[in-house]
C-alpha cells in the first residue's frame, strides 16, 4: 500500500500564492505517476496535473495552465504543486493521487487540503 499526505493549504487572496506538497510512502516503487485533483463545493472531482515519476513528463487542465505548476523529488518522494495568480474560482479541497504500476489507474488517495482563495 502508498500513504499520501498532503501540506501546504491554506487561505490566501485573489492573485496569490500557494504551495502544495504531497509526501508519499510505503510501496512507493508501484507508482508510477502523481497527481492533483481539485472539489469545490458541490462539485465533482477534477484534474489539476499531474506528473510521471520517470521522466518527469507533466500533463495539466486548461484552467490552470500557465499558473499551476507541478514538480517532483523522487529521492524525497515527494511532489509538489506551485498555484499563483489564483482565482476565487480555485476554492476548493485539492487531494494528492498516485497512480498503480499494475492498473494506470490512480488508485491511491491522500486525505485532501483546503484551499480557499478569497477576493
Amino acid at each position: 500500500q502508498v500513504q499520501l499526505v498532503e501540506s501546504g493549504g491554506g487561505l490566501v487572496q485573489t492573485g496569490g500564492s500557494l504551495k502544495l506538497s504531497c509526501a508519499a510512502s510505503g510501496r512507493t516503487l508501484s507508482m508510477t505517476a502523481m497527481g492533483w485533483f481539485r472539489q469545490a463545493p458541490g462539485k465533482e472531482r477534477q484534474f489539476v496535473a499531474a506528473i510521471m515519476l520517470r521522466g518527469g513528463s507533466t500533463s495539466y487542465a486548461d484552467f490552470v495552465k500557465g499558473r499551476f505548476t507541478i514538480s517532483r523529488d523522487n529521492a524525497a518522494n515527494t511532489v509538489f504543486l506551485q498555484m499563483n495568480s489564483l482565482k476565487t474560482e480555485d476554492t476548493g479541497v485539492y487531494y494528492c493521487a498516485a497512480t498503480k504500476a499494475s492498473t494506470g489507474n490512480y488508485d491511491y488517495w491522500g486525505q485532501g487540503t483546503q484551499v480557499t482563495v478569497s477576493s
